[in-house]
């Protein structure tokens, strides 16, 4: 006869929810209405205008015509809009511009934000305080745009994409709270490293980054989208309008209300309209941001908020 093995009461599932503090109440039935209503509303706040932007990008003239402008209910779906668009000319020469100057601008600020942040982690580095001190200063104080400008193109990097990384390329928040988690790490592992022969980068390398992972996926999408969403930089510092990237040509549709020259001979036939451009140059602007974020979504509460209590 087989034994019964019975399971303990008290034993937590895996399914289960975590069981609530002693103190805290249990949410009233009303209470999980109004949040639930409250959520709805939120997702549909965000949810519809880019329901309107993507169905109007895949939206005929004649469907945008006869909708007014922004179209609610899709009649049919069609792709001119983005072929045109990927087909070459300005807007997909502005889109591998943003896309480069994303990689290489993020890459740059990642490795300066991280030695940085490592040194001023160490409280025995040189003049670590002193550094620290310059820094927070920077946090409140700037020396302006007209200085910034004059500095830009005092060093020759007018109509250079240089211009727009470098002059941004640094976050000091970025770096408090990469500080702050690098400096949770424990110290006795660190030291045991060192008495193997280990020297800071190797230590950097092959211990404190592994262990950072968290942290770093948050701040490098951080300023992955700095710089994808970056627009001021390039207005200010390029005049080639070639060298432009996409959100600046995004906001020259939308502002002059028409499609590009060079997008083909579907608007002139009535077969593409100029507003369909606009919204799926929008789309296009959204992509790369809405893929990468679910992705990284796991570490925000793991790498924000154990990096800003351990700082």
């Amino acid at each position: 006869m087989t034994a019964v093995i019975e399971e303990p009461a008290n034993k937590p599932r895996p399914w289960a929810a975590p069981p609530r503090p002693a103190w805290e109440e249990e949410p009233s039935k009303a209470g999980l209405a109004g949040k639930g209503i409250a959520l709805s509303f939120a997702c549909l706040a965000i949810l519809f205008p880019l329901w309107i932007v993507i169905v109007t990008s895949l939206s005929s003239r004649k469907t945008i015509d006869e909708a007014g402008g922004l179209v609610l209910v899709p009649k049919g779906i069609t792709f001119i809009a983005y072929q045109e668009l990927l087909s070459g000319g300005q807007v997909t020469r502005a889109a591998i511009v943003s896309i480069l100057v994303t990689l290489a601008g993020t890459l740059f600020s990642m490795a300066v934000s991280v030695l940085c942040a490592y040194g001023l982690s160490r409280s025995g580095s040189l003049g670590h305080r002193w550094i620290l001190m310059t820094l927070l200063a920077t946090m409140f104080f700037s020396a302006g745009l007209i200085p910034t400008y004059l500095l830009v193109q005092s060093l020759g990097l007018m109509d250079s994409y240089l211009a727009l990384i470098l002059p941004s390329a640094i976050s000091v928040f970025n770096i408090l709270v990469l500080r702050g988690f690098f400096m949770g790490i424990s110290q006795e592992l660190i030291d045991s490293a060192r008495i193997d022969g280990a020297g800071d980068f190797r230590i950097l390398r092959q211990i404190v980054m592994p262990l950072s992972r968290a942290v770093l996926a948050v701040i490098t999408l951080f300023y992955a989208v700095g710089y994808w969403s970056a627009w001021f930089n390039a207005s200010l510092y390029l005049n080639d309008q070639d060298m432009m990237p996409l959100q600046n040509v995004m906001i020259q549709l939308v502002q002059k209300q028409e499609a590009p020259v060079g997008l083909g001979q579907a608007i002139k036939t009535g077969q593409l309209s100029g507003l369909a451009v606009q919204m799926a140059v929008m789309v296009m602007a959204l992509l790369p941001v809405a893929v990468l974020s679910p992705f990284v979504q796991r570490h925000f509460k793991k790498g924000m908020l154990t990096g800003a209590v351990k700082g």
